[in-house]
């Protein structure tokens, strides 16, 4: 071999050394990546098992809130079926006395000779029951000289009116009307001037 030739060869090893070299520092570099990529891991394993336990106290939260709601629905439910069931157990209990008068009368109307006593025994009745509705929130319709309402008042009948201030009200009534505290329980059948 010629000196040309031997220094080729010593360049190549040089540079075979000088890449071996970088080889070495670049296996270094990975080392150390390698060695950095367990504690990432172990940050992203434990940030995964905050979040987690997170989600699992949110979803357990829910679940919670859920199962409470559904109790309350149920529970609300129940008390309105309850109330509907006895809700008028206090109407009708003040209503028995009311029975028990026309039990009487009926009894009494077989032997009273005096119908005029009658007459105030059905009265007396008929004002107990009076007072009882008013006490419930139930009033009787005035219709007599209202202008017709077809809210409150159901035309039966019309006549021509007897005056011209009473075209287009109610002349006279032949069924009573009665409100709930304000609405309309049952019109009023009136006779209407046309």
């Amino acid at each position: 071999m010629s000196a040309k030739e031997d220094k080729e060869n010593m360049d190549f090893t040089e540079k075979d050394e000088f890449t071996n070299g970088e080889d070495a520092t670049n296996v270094q570099d990975t080392a150390e990546n390698t060695a950095e990529e367990p504690s990432g891991d172990d940050n992203l394993s434990c940030e995964s098992e905050s979040l987690q336990k997170k989600y699992d106290e949110l979803s357990n939260s829910h679940l919670r809130l859920m199962a409470e709601f559904d109790n309350y629905r149920k529970r609300t439910l129940r008390e309105k079926a309850d109330l509907i069931k006895t809700g008028g157990e206090a109407a009708l209990t003040d209503l028995l006395p009311v029975l028990d008068d026309f039990e009487r009368a009926l009894q009494n109307i077989q032997a009273v000779e005096d119908i005029n006593a009658v007459k105030e025994g059905v009265e007396l009745i008929y004002n107990k029951f009076s007072a009882y509705l008013t006490r419930q929130g139930v009033k009787p319709i005035d219709a007599s000289g209202q202008p017709f309402d077809t809210e409150m008042f159901e035309a039966v009948a019309t006549i021509p009116a007897p005056e011209t201030g009473l075209k287009g009200k109610v002349i006279d009534t032949l069924q009573t009307g009665y409100t709930l505290y304000g609405k309309v329980i049952r019109h009023a059948k009136v006779v209407v001037g046309e």
